[in-house]
């Protein structure tokens, strides 16, 4: 018996390892503009995620649903542990920066003037709560940038515009306009005195309301514009939207795309804005997007709804620009490696889901992607 068990550990422990080739040389499905390799072709150690694979099958790591890599440009890794490739991920907050990316489509097509264009000069309503002159002056950027004057903070379950607050309204732009202007007790920074001049609050409201700033400058609805102008020049075409109650697209979270939609988006912008040789977001545009514009935190900075973090692997770190969302969902550019990874989870709302998607990141696909080199 024990050597029936043996040999059914090493027999299991092969096919891990066989299961983990076949998925990362799965080759693409039609259309969709992906070339298929090999991790060891990119440089990648599939033994290390195989690992990878045993420890989220084991229970390591909660509620894991898909992880996928991208090599210079080539699918080299692709395995589910939920659903399958065709299964529709709610990467939550991840939206906001796919909106991001939307703006800048309508800027490079001149219906939106620029960043600093005010927000109330974009929309035909007014502030009826807390009238303030203070908030003709907010700008698209404050919003892209989690860092407007007003009084919205999801993380502050106390905040007047926490977005579960905004859920129990019918008007969410009426919502975030009517909104009170933040105050800065004297233990807090003014903006003014804070890095790159503004102060850091994370506002889902905001985000939802360049929804109806999108409308209003492309004169179409927000899936409309984003099916014409990326989704489908990208080979996505079922994206699956959220709506406030009065039918406006949410883009502040919840938006459905697949896994490797997801990471199309990702080599959208490792590729500087272009998708089989064409050219869907300025490089200008990608390149404020991932540049610095606020600070979070001591290790964490934010762009225009993108997070930038560095990730250590061994004794090195590497430089990293993601979107993110509840769960622990992540979509990662490593610069450095030429490296795209997605992470999808539906760990939502739960203590440590974001450590541990950087963690499969840390542990096991920074390290699998610089073993070799190191």
């Amino acid at each position: 018996m024990l050597r029936i068990s043996v040999l059914h550990v090493i027999s299991l422990s092969c096919l891990l390892c066989v299961s983990a080739a076949q998925t990362a040389a799965n080759p693409a499905a039609p259309n969709d503009g992906w070339t298929a390799a090999t991790p060891e072709s990119a440089g990648i150690a599939s033994e290390r995620l195989s690992k990878m694979e045993e420890a989220i099958r084991s229970g390591e790591f909660k509620k894991i649903g898909s992880v996928l890599i991208a090599r210079h440009g080539k699918l080299v890794y692709e395995s589910y542990f939920d659903g399958n490739a065709d299964s529709l991920r709610n990467t939550r907050s991840a939206t906001k920066t796919i909106a991001g990316m939307l703006i800048g489509i309508a800027i490079d097509q001149h219906l939106l003037g620029a960043v600093n264009a005010p927000v109330l000069g974009l929309l035909d309503r007014k502030p009826v709560k807390n009238p303030d002159a203070r908030k003709d002056s907010i700008t698209v950027e404050d919003f892209l940038t989690m860092s407007s004057a007003l009084e919205c903070n999801d993380w502050n379950e106390f905040s007047q515009g926490n977005e579960e607050r905004m859920y129990l309204v019918e008007d969410w732009v009426q919502f975030t306009l009517d909104l009170p202007i933040r105050a800065f007790p004297s233990w807090e920074p003014k903006p003014q005195d804070s890095p790159y001049g503004r102060n850091f609050s994370y506002c889902t409201a905001g985000a939802a309301t360049l929804s109806a700033v999108l409308a209003h400058a492309s004169h179409s609805s927000v899936p409309e514009f984003a099916r014409k102008n990326l989704f489908e020049p990208l080979g996505i075409s079922k994206a699956e939207w959220q709506f406030s109650p009065m039918g406006l697209a949410q883009t502040g979270g919840g938006l459905g795309l697949t896994s490797r939609e997801l990471l199309t988006l990702g080599q959208l912008y490792a590729n500087g804005g272009v998708w089989s040789g064409k050219r869907l977001i300025s490089p200008d545009w990608v390149k404020a997007s991932i540049s610095p514009h606020a600070r979070i935190d001591e290790q964490t900075e934010y762009g225009y709804f993108w997070w930038l973090k560095s990730f250590k692997a061994g004794e090195r770190s590497y430089r990293a620009y993601f979107m993110s969302g509840n769960g622990g969902n992540k979509v990662a550019v490593f610069p450095e490696l030429d490296l795209v990874a997605v992470l999808t989870s539906t760990n939502y709302s739960t203590k440590g889901m974001h450590e541990q998607t950087e963690r499969l990141l840390t542990d096991y696909i920074l390290p699998a992607a610089t073993q070799k080199a190191d």
